[in-house]
């Protein structure tokens, strides 16, 4: 299998922590991808027209995309029910805690996109919705915490820690451990995971 990969993208961490868990790392060819918003990439297009990483491609050509697809496409190569329970209220949560992970990620990222733009042309009534939406959502992960710190290691887990380092890599002044201690004790302890140091973001 090939991955269309970057090194600083939350959204491949996700997949190769997932790939980590399941023992697969070693199955995967890592192509270096640089993706914007504004400039497609010409070598990945073919394998993936929205140009967004990660992008698997399997031994068939075939590609598969978005970060959730391709981890549950590794959980299936694994034998299943791994990162992915089984229908039922384990399956319900991690779901669950994938969504808010993921939807608060995706929100970062547009936020440090506005943020990026010259003071003159940011939307103030966007970043202070940014901010707001962020602070609500950590605070139901806290909310969520002690489940997660109780339940077996899946999906949800992988999405919410992924996010939870992105904020540490690109929103470091926004110290979002102050007031949330269950947040950051299970944090602390996703990140102490062999996956997890694995597939640290490095900025190159």
């Amino acid at each position: 299998m090939t991955m269309h990969w970057s090194p600083k993208s939350p959204f491949v961490r996700k997949v190769m922590l997932a790939a980590h868990e399941l023992g697969l790392d070693g199955e995967i060819d890592r192509v270096r991808t640089v993706t914007t918003m504004l400039r497609p990439n010409p070598d990945l297009l073919p394998d993936n027209p929205l140009s967004k990483i990660p992008t698997l491609v399997l031994p068939d050509g075939s590609p598969l995309y978005d970060s959730l697809t391709i981890c549950e496409y590794f959980d299936h190569l694994a034998g299943g029910g791994i990162l992915f329970p089984a229908p039922g209220p384990d399956r319900w949560a991690q779901l669950l805690w994938h969504s808010l992970g993921d939807g608060l990620l995706d929100m970062v990222i547009l936020w440090r996109n506005e943020r990026e733009k010259d003071p003159g042309i940011q939307f103030d009534v966007w970043l202070d919705a940014f901010a707001t939406k962020t602070a609500l959502s950590l605070d139901r992960l806290e909310e969520y915490a002690p489940a997660m710190a109780a339940a077996t290691f899946g999906i949800g887990h992988i999405a919410v820690g992924c996010c939870l380092s992105y904020l540490d890599f690109r929103f470091a002044n926004l110290n979002w451990r102050t007031g949330r201690p269950e947040l950051a004790a299970w944090h602390e302890t996703f990140s102490a995971r062999p996956s997890a140091q694995a597939t640290a973001v490095v900025d190159a």
